[in-house]
């Protein structure tokens, strides 16, 4: 299997534009993508071409976060998309959520043993 790396973090907040506004100022990033997210409510990717953050907020953003809790994934990306369905299925886990979105890439979810969501995505 290639290697791979880390494309994004996913975090949910309370209100996306306030916090895409903030990091945009604080760390000069800019804003690559935005737009509804395949489970309802609204994502805003911030950062650089080959990472960023994506900051998701849904109708439910008043409700105040804990500290621990607003990790929606982590994502990452390598080449070989069927040899990585193959490493996660051989450690005992399951994939889940396979397909292609806006804005481009074809991937996979799954949980660690920690209930830990990540996804890994490939643009070959």
């Amino acid at each position: 299997m290639s290697q791979g790396r880390i494309e994004h973090v996913n975090l949910t907040v309370s209100d996306a534009e306030r916090s895409a506004a903030l990091f945009t100022k604080l760390l000069g990033w800019h804003e690559r993508w935005r737009g509804a997210s395949k489970l309802g409510g609204r994502t805003i990717h911030l950062g650089e071409r080959d990472t960023y953050l994506a900051l998701y907020s849904d109708d439910e953003g008043a409700e105040r976060r804990e500290k621990g809790k607003p990790l929606n994934h982590v994502g990452f990306v390598v080449d070989d998309l069927d040899a990585a369905v193959r490493v996660i299925r051989d450690a005992g886990l399951e994939p889940f959520n396979h397909g292609a979105y806006d804005p481009g890439p074809t991937s996979f979810y799954f949980f660690d043993w920690d209930g830990i969501e990540f996804e890994v995505a490939s643009y070959a």
